[in-house]
């Protein structure tokens, strides 16, 4: 079954860093595109980030400029660098996969928490 968990959320300060990890297991990751997506509370679950199989990356206008996807096919890793982080990227941060032949799936959700 497919798996992904979150790993390197916490709090810091505004204008601070932080890198999320997503570690993904049961399909092939090297060949499936996977995404990151954020909810803050009383709110809709919003995308984030965006990479493909080949590295192609996409990026919500929020954070263009700021966060940087990216991916370690020999450790089966998604990355999320967030650089110059605001109070408004506070947010539950899930990555997620929708394997070809297999089910959409989503990572329990790690917390950031920007404080000003």
């Amino acid at each position: 079954q497919v798996q992904l968990v979150e790993s390197g959320g916490g709090l810091v300060q505004a204008g601070g860093s932080l890198r999320l990890s997503c570690a993904a297991s049961g399909y092939p990751f090297s060949t499936t595109a996977m995404n990151w997506f954020r909810q803050a509370p009383g709110k809709q679950r919003e995308f984030v980030a965006s990479i493909s199989a080949a590295g192609t990356t996409n990026y919500a206008n929020s954070v263009k400029g700021r966060f940087t996807i990216s991916r370690d096919n020999t450790r089966n890793t998604l990355y999320l660098q967030m650089n110059s982080l605001k109070p408004e990227d506070t947010a539950v941060y899930y990555c997620n996969a929708w394997p070809l032949g297999m089910g959409l799936t989503w990572g329990q959700g790690i917390q950031v928490t920007v404080s000003s």
